[in-house]
């Protein structure tokens, strides 16, 4: 087993079972001491098994939807440890339902612990990273708010919102070394039952996808990355802009975009823009380059 996180100090929300469980046991045995987060006992399970097996672990019992939480989780790392290097943002819940039959209850139970839990934690460590010019953040995404999934409208807007989140703080952060990543898994835990067949249970195991964690924090890590994982296999999901069409401020523009709207969903030339700027700076080069042109 690597040891490249040694010296390094992790801390895992919703670690006391599924994915979390599994994050915060690979990153110990990658050398990483581990703040074992969860609202049960289940945190301090983990951590003992940690620390049976040689390694450094602390539990953290604490809800991410409460931002003092949080503050006292990142304060317990860094009073036990002396850092905070990286960050998994872990924790989640489901309420699904059809978007007609969802109260707005459960549609703000599901945003407050996926996006404003990673919020939370994440606010909360930044200051430390900056200070020390040095964090790995990663947050959880998945296929269902980068596809979309039947009655999860809940789940697919916070998993979305996490991709804006990191793709603005891989910005923010740069000048700290401070890399922000997505891991989009696929595993079968006690949250995700019945979602996946479960003839596959032996392929998409937790342990699978955390196998993907030491490529997003490591020093040699990328940031602004939307990395998949599940059953073994490893991707990259990006968010493309296509080549697209200019039209003419005419009366009858209106008409034409919706003429060409098979040109503009077309994926010949598409780019893959690193920043926001880059759709005006796109739209703004087709528009000169009209211009130019007589007609």
């Amino acid at each position: 087993m690597s040891r490249q996180l040694e010296g390094r100090v992790a801390i895992v929300t919703g670690a006391g079972a599924g994915l979390g469980r599994s994050h915060a046991l690979e990153l110990a045995n990658l050398g990483a001491s581990v703040v074992v987060n969860d609202r049960g006992v289940e945190a301090q399970q983990v951590a003992q098994k940690i620390g049976s097996a040689g390694g450094r672990a602390i539990a953290y019992q604490g809800d991410v939807t409460r931002y003092e939480d949080m503050q006292a989780l990142v304060s317990r790392c860094a009073d036990a440890f002396g850092r905070v290097d990286i960050l998994i943002n872990n924790a989640g819940i489901l309420r699904d339902r059809s978007f007609a039959k969802m109260s707005l209850t459960e549609f703000r139970e599901v945003i407050d612990v996926h996006l404003m839990g990673a919020v939370h934690a994440t606010k909360a460590a930044w200051p430390i990273m900056q200070a020390q010019n040095f964090g790995r953040v990663v947050m959880t995404t998945s296929s269902s708010g980068l596809y979309g999934n039947f009655g999860q409208a809940n789940y697919a807007a916070a998993k979305m919102a996490l991709v804006g989140l990191m793709r603005t703080l891989s910005h923010e952060g740069a000048k700290h070394d401070i890399r922000v990543n997505c891991l989009a898994p696929t595993a079968i835990t006690a949250m995700t039952q019945g979602l996946l067949p479960e003839d596959s249970a032996e392929a998409f195991t937790p342990e699978r996808v955390s196998k993907a964690l030491l490529a997003l924090v490591s020093s040699a890590a990328p940031t602004g990355m939307i990395f998949l994982a599940g059953a073994g296999s490893f991707e990259a999901a990006h968010i493309t802009m296509t080549e697209g069409v200019f039209v003419r401020d005419t009366q009858d523009a209106a008409d034409e975009v919706c003429a060409k709207i098979d040109e503009i969903l077309s994926t010949e030339g598409q780019i893959v823009p690193a920043q926001a700027w880059e759709q005006s700076q796109h739209e703004l080069a087709k528009a000169r380059r009209a211009a130019s042109k007589p007609g």
